[in-house]
């Protein structure tokens, strides 16, 4: 490892805080852009004081010796050099080129046989290892607003599916409060309906009402139902938690005659040791618990896990609409033995896939000066630069009255191919004109076109059944580091679970400079393009299409008209 000397941004008690303003404490932004995404992840993660932000064991660093480390080699890297981090551990730092990235990283990569849970949790204990899941190990995230508009968007669709593009008079019966499972009760909200979330984990209750995430909450579970059911009657927009544990909650729920109109799931399931409290304990039982018995632990929580599935499949019998919402629930219920775990499709496939076959996903961005008054700015560019896409500036305009902002300002938003160097070159000009009091952090999540294979999630029922090749997401990697990306990153694992998937993260520092421009012009192609056409080689039509409008180079495909 690098020497490591202390951070000057981490006190005596470990407390991190993202620097704001325009002052340089690296060579050029770059390098100071990626510093301040690696603070903020930080500092608004789960569990700060661990390095751990969400998912259970998502990590940003694998220990303070080696933050400390990646923080004082990006303040000296210079802007010809590239920051290897591996599995959280920075590694090396090599002379390569001005538009080279800055940063490398590659987490939890373990040989496919080798990829389970056993081995990756000895090698954890050996210090060898650490678990980055997406946007942890990739130091993208933002809060619970980076998922909020994903799971706004799949609930929207759902309800345009099903329930004529509402979800006033419905409700829907969800688990699980912490970093990612939080934006469910708001995106609730916003669709017009009444939500029931269970989560065992107080801390995380009152996390969620305090951020406004949340309207209320009860360990009652017959008022927990009154009130959920009165807001439908009413057509009110409500959130509810029930304090309990989901695999004990729906199944009494159903007993009770409770019949929610969507069932689904948002706890840290993939993770059977970290990520998931079996019935019958509180969080401190279970706590002590994983430290003195891991593997009874695994056992108890898998058990929970196909009692919770089971309680989800009997919504499913009686009328629900319910679908696994990426966190490998069927997975975990059928290793525990369910045999018909697998009943129920995923979100991405019902929900999301049109929107990658053309390269639309989520991007995100993230104003490093620390003042909301620029990501209000960039709000109020977007409103009149895509003033003819509804689905953009309707967002935007929520986002502006309904979302709150953790750590650094940051704002979301679904953007389509062609929008997203669109939206890049609008905020760099933004930056060169001294509109804005800093550069800004260009990201995405690994839900994406052609940066994840998955096949519980974003490749599941692929039209050629390519669903778990994973040479995909390694390409985009490499295409993103040939054509300039600021930092590239390539998961193992991620929301699935050990063995489950392979992703690649992406982020770009908007610095205002020409040189930038030119990097935004290759990496906001290779990016989404890999994307469109890793859906067009699966022979999705709209994809097709896509890549003869955009005029992608794919050899290897057919297009439109081409003789047979």
């Amino acid at each position: 490892m690098l020497a490591a000397s202390a951070a000057v941004t981490v006190s005596a008690r470990r407390t991190v805080r993202p620097a704001t303003g325009p002052a340089l404490r690296c060579r050029a932004w770059r390098q100071e852009g990626l510093l301040r995404m690696l603070e903020n992840t930080v500092a608004i993660g789960e569990r700060p004081a661990d390095l751990v932000i969400y998912g259970g064991a998502a990590q940003a660093a694998r220990n303070w010796d080696c933050y400390d480390a990646i923080v004082s080699t990006l303040r000296d890297l210079g802007d010809d050099e590239t920051l290897l981090v591996q599995s959280g551990k920075p590694v090396a730092r090599f002379q390569t080129t001005p538009d080279s990235p800055r940063v490398l990283t590659s987490t939890s990569q373990l040989v496919p046989r080798w990829a389970t849970w056993d081995v990756f949790h000895t090698l954890q204990a050996r210090g060898l290892m650490m678990y980055g899941q997406y946007t942890a190990g990739a130091w993208q995230y933002i809060g619970r607003q980076g998922i909020l508009q994903s799971t706004y968007e799949t609930l929207a669709e759902c309800a345009r599916q099903n329930f004529g593009g509402t979800l006033r008079h419905r409700t829907v019966l969800s688990a699980g409060l912490g970093a990612m499972g939080s934006a469910q009760p708001l995106a609730v909200e916003f669709l017009g309906g009444a939500s029931l979330i269970c989560e065992v984990d107080e801390a995380k209750v009152h996390r969620s009402l305090s951020a406004g995430y949340l309207r209320t909450a009860t360990p009652d579970i017959d008022e927990a139902v009154r009130l959920v059911r009165a807001a439908a009657a009413s057509g009110d927009a409500l959130s509810v938690a029930l304090h309990a544990n989901a695999a004990d909650a729906l199944p009494r729920l159903h007993e009770m005659g409770f019949r929610p109109d969507i069932v689904t799931d948002q706890t840290a399931a993939h993770d059977a040791l970290e990520g998931y409290i079996p019935a019958g304990y509180t969080v401190g039982e279970a706590t002590a618990l994983r430290s003195g018995d891991p593997d009874r632990y695994q056992r108890e929580a898998l058990a929970s896990i196909r009692t919770h599935l089971s309680a989800m499949l009997a919504n499913l019998e009686t009328g629900s609409v319910v679908f696994e919402y990426g966190n490998a629930i069927r997975e975990q219920a059928a290793r525990a033995g369910h045999d018909g775990a697998f009943a129920f499709s995923g979100f991405v496939p019902l929900y999301i896939r049109p929107n990658l076959c053309v390269g639309r996903g989520a991007c995100r961005w993230v104003a490093l000066s620390g003042d909301p008054a620029d990501i209000e700015t960039i709000d109020r560019a977007m409103l009149e630069r895509f003033a003819g896409d509804a689905s953009v500036t309707g967002w935007i305009e929520i986002a502006m009255a309904r979302v709150p902002h953790q750590g650094l300002p940051a704002r979301t938003s679904w953007l389509g191919y062609r929008q997203r160097l669109e939206f890049a070159t609008m905020v760099n000009e933004l930056v060169a004109a001294g509109t804005l009091a800093a550069p800004v952090a260009m990201s995405r999540d690994h839900l994406d076109a052609g940066s994840v294979a998955q096949p519980t999630r974003e490749t599941e029922n692929m039209l050629d059944g390519s669903d778990a090749v994973a040479d995909w997401p390694v390409l985009n990697a490499l295409v993103n580091t040939a054509a300039g990306g600021d930092l590239v990153a390539l998961h193992q694992g991620g929301g699935s679970g050990m063995g489950g998937s392979v992703s690649a993260g992406l982020t770009v520092i908007i610095d205002g400079t020409e040189r930038t421009q030119a990097r935004l012009d290759r990496v906001l192609r290779t990016d989404p393009g890999l994307g469109v056409i890793r859906h067009a080689d699966a022979g999705y039509p709209a994809s097709l299409a896509a890549v003869a409008e955009n005029r992608l180079a794919a050899p290897m495909l057919r297009q439109p008209g081409d003789p047979a």
